[in-house]
């Protein structure tokens, strides 16, 4: 096994490690999360609890990708596994933007029917605890993924990120209803619960809209704009370098593969050059777009024919 492999298999053991601790770590919420809930009635906590229910099972699927895309290609799938990753990126956030459209949805129905009141020291105590996790998890998680950046370790990061903002506004609000006890704003306790969930709802929103919006850009092989750019930059310099007619690139991403076609066009009457020669050029085009690693498939070609461009 070469320099790269062992690297590439390090890294993929890494990544299914830390997803392992997402996986039990988000259960453990989960459960926590679905227990207080019950007990104290509170349904934002409820929903708190389902959410990472829904993201441990996801996380796990991520984890299977993950150790699919660290195989090497078969018969069947001859470029690997990589388009595996945004169709799980767009499952995850499709789950997570249904679950928060029906807890914004019952929210609004408890907030119409007078609201209730939850258990608060349940409320408070589950809030903390769940807050502490998070945090830990987060900060873990991050300093591992600088090591190998993992691009679904980044996608489960967002996710806890999401869970300690929700559960420390959860905090904030159980404590400031429990403040309101015994004054004049006591009435209104009833419509605390379901007004937080309410409004995180709509906070996080955006977050999985944003991961199924790249997601799908990858599943329709959209062309993404910054590498196609980046590729022009290398091949304008490279033709006017070495004087070449012209060229042609197709770029595309799927999850964490990016996927480069360049064809080079030669000028009429240009002089017959080794196999070396023109693998010295494919060298040096490679490395001006720089990133070489398995994740890379790059093929460039040189032709004298126009068509074939």
């Amino acid at each position: 096994m070469g320099a790269v492999e062992r690297a590439t298999a390090l890294k993929s053991e890494l990544e299914a490690s830390l997803l392992r601790l997402s996986i039990w770590a988000t259960v453990l919420i989960a459960a926590l999360g679905v227990i207080f809930g019950l007990l104290s009635g509170s349904l934002a906590i409820l929903f708190d609890g389902l959410f990472s229910l829904a993201d441990a099972g996801v996380t796990w699927l991520m984890l299977v990708v993950a150790r699919l895309v660290a195989q090497e290609s078969n018969q069947k799938f001859q470029y690997g596994y990589w388009h595996l990753e945004p169709l799980v990126v767009a499952l995850k956030a499709a789950v997570l933007m249904t679950l928060v459209a029906f807890g914004f949805l019952g929210a609004l129905q408890s907030i119409q029917t007078g609201g209730h009141t939850p258990d608060l020291g349940p409320a408070i105590g589950y809030a903390g605890i769940v807050v502490v996790i998070c945090i830990a998890t987060w900060f873990w998680m991050r300093r591992q993924n600088e090591r190998i950046g993992s691009s679904l370790v980044a996608l489960d990061m967002k996710a806890w990120a999401m869970s300690g903002i929700i559960t420390a506004a959860l905090l904030l609000a159980f404590g400031t209803a429990w403040a309101m006890r015994g004054t004049q704003l006591e009435p209104w306790i009833p419509y605390v619960d379901p007004a937080i969930l309410a409004i995180l709802s709509l906070a996080i929103l955006p977050v999985p809209w944003k991961d199924a919006r790249l997601a799908f850009r990858d599943i329709f092989g959209i062309v993404p704009a910054e590498l196609d750019a980046h590729v022009h930059k290398v091949m304008d310099a490279f033709v006017a370098r070495h004087g070449y007619a012209g060229y042609e690139s197709y770029v595309t991403t799927t999850g964490r593969a990016r996927f480069i076609e360049i064809s080079v066009l030669a000028k009429p009457g240009m002089p017959p050059r080794t196999i070396e020669y023109y693998d010295d050029l494919r060298y040096e085009i490679g490395d001006a777009i720089g990133d070489r690693g398995p994740d890379r498939w790059l093929t460039i070609i040189f032709t004298a024919d126009p068509t074939e461009l």
